[in-house]
C-alpha cells in the first residue's frame, strides 16, 4: 500500500508540474481537445509513412518525376497547416461584435463633440456645428446606435429584448446568432460546434472550414488511389503487408465517402445561404418559423452567396439583417422562363 501512495503522490506531482508548464491542459475541454488533434495528426503521418514505407515503386517514381510526390506532399503539409488555421480561427462572437460597435460608438461620439470647426468668411470667422445626430444619419455606414437597438432594428417590429436575450451570455443575440454549450459563448451564424476542430464554426471560419474539407477530401482521394495502385503491381510481397495495406484502404475509403458527402452537404449550405443549425432546427427557430422549407431567407442568388463567402470577409462582425415581408414574398415566388432567362436564381 505504500509503494501504491508513493507512486500515486509522484505521479500527481509530475502532472501538476506538467499543468504549470503547459496549462491549457488543466482544462478538460481543451486536454481532450488537443488529444484530438494529436491523434489526427499522427493518422495522416501513419498512412503516408506506411505508404513510402511499404511502396519501393512509389521511391523510384519519386526519383524520376519528383514533381508527382512533390505535389502530393504539398498537398499533405497544405490540409495539415490547413487544419491547424481552421481551428485556431475565430467563429466570430457576439460578445467581440457588440465590443466592437460600442468602440465605434464612442469614437464617433468623441469625433462628434469635437466637430465644431472654424470656416473662413469674408466677413470674419464663422464657426459651422454639425449635430452629432445629423452627423449619424448622414455618414455611410455609421454605428452611432446602441447594441440593443441595432440588434432589435434586424428583427420585425415588435419583436421585445426579451426574445432575442441569450440566457446564458445575458445578451442580445442578432438574427442567426445561437449560443454554443461546448465554448459558453453566442457564435455569431452559428453552423455547428466541430469536435475534432475543438472549435465552433461559424461566420468567421465557415470559409476556412470549407477549405479545410476540401483539401482533405482531394487528400484521401489521392492517398486511395496511392494504395490502390500499390495493391495492383505489387505482387511479389509478404503477406503480411497486404493485410495492412486493405484494412488502411477500407478505413481511408469510409473517410473519404463521410468527407465527400460532408462537402456536398456544406457546398449546398454555402450556394443557398444557410447554416447547418438553420437547416437542421427550422421549425425550433423563431425568425425562420412560418417561412416555406423551399424559401431560403438569406439567400442573394448563387454568385452573389459565393462571393459573400469568399470574398466578403474584412469584417466578421458585419450582421446580416432578416428579410422584409415584401422580400420573402418576392423569395417565395415561382420561378418562370422570364426568371430563367434574367439569372435570378444567380
Amino acid at each position: 500500500m505504500g509503494i501504491c501512495s508513493s507512486f500515486r503522490d509522484a505521479r500527481d506531482r509530475a502532472v501538476d508540474r506538467c499543468y504549470r508548464c503547459i496549462p491549457c491542459l488543466a482544462d478538460p475541454a481543451r486536454r481532450s481537445a488537443l488529444g484530438l488533434k494529436v491523434a489526427l495528426v499522427a493518422l495522416h503521418l501513419v498512412y503516408v509513412g506506411i505508404l513510402f514505407l511499404f511502396d519501393g515503386d512509389l521511391i523510384e517514381k519519386t526519383k524520376h518525376e519528383p514533381w508527382y510526390t512533390s505535389l502530393y506532399l504539398l498537398l499533405f503539409v497544405a490540409t495539415l497547416v490547413q487544419y491547424f488555421v481552421t481551428s485556431g480561427s475565430s467563429p466570430g462572437y457576439v460578445l467581440d461584435a457588440m465590443r466592437d460597435i460600442n468602440e465605434t460608438n464612442v469614437t464617433f461620439r468623441k469625433t462628434s463633440a469635437s466637430s465644431k470647426q472654424p470656416a473662413s468668411s469674408k466677413n470674419g470667422s464663422l464657426v459651422i456645428t454639425v449635430d452629432s445626430g445629423q452627423l449619424g444619419r448622414n455618414a455611410p455606414g455609421s454605428n452611432a446606435t446602441s447594441w440593443t437597438k441595432r440588434v432589435l432594428d434586424m428583427y420585425p417590429p415588435g419583436t421585445s429584448i426579451r426574445t432575442v436575450t441569450c440566457s446564458y451570455c445575458n445578451v442580445e443575440q442578432p438574427p442567426r446568432s445561437k449560443h454554443c454549450h461546448d465554448c459558453d459563448r453566442c457564435v455569431l451564424q452559428f453552423d455547428h460546434h466541430c469536435v475534432w476542430l475543438g472549435a465552433c464554426i461559424g461566420r468567421g471560419n465557415h470559409c476556412k472550414f470549407w477549405w479545410y474539407i476540401f483539401e482533405e477530401t482531394a487528400l484521401c482521394l489521392w492517398t486511395g488511389i496511392l494504395y490502390i495502385t500499390y495493391l495492383k503491381t505489387n505482387i511479389a510481397r509478404a503477406w503480411w503487408k497486404d493485410v495492412i495495406m486493405i484494412l488502411l484502404l477500407i478505413t481511408l475509403a469510409f473517410c473519404m465517402i463521410f468527407l465527400l458527402l460532408l462537402l456536398l452537404f456544406h457546398s449546398y449550405l454555402v450556394l443557398t445561404n444557410q447554416t447547418t443549425y438553420e437547416l437542421v432546427r427550422r421549425r425550433r427557430i423563431p425568425y425562420l418559423r412560418g417561412i416555406p422549407e423551399r424559401v431560403f431567407p438569406f439567400s442573394e442568388g448563387i454568385c452573389r452567396n459565393l462571393y459573400n463567402f469568399c470574398c466578403v470577409q474584412s469584417s466578421i462582425y458585419s450582421l446580416e439583417w432578416l428579410p422584409t415581408t415584401l422580400e420573402l414574398e418576392e423569395k417565395s415566388r415561382p420561378y418562370t422562363c422570364s426568371d430563367f432567362l434574367s439569372c435570378r436564381c444567380c
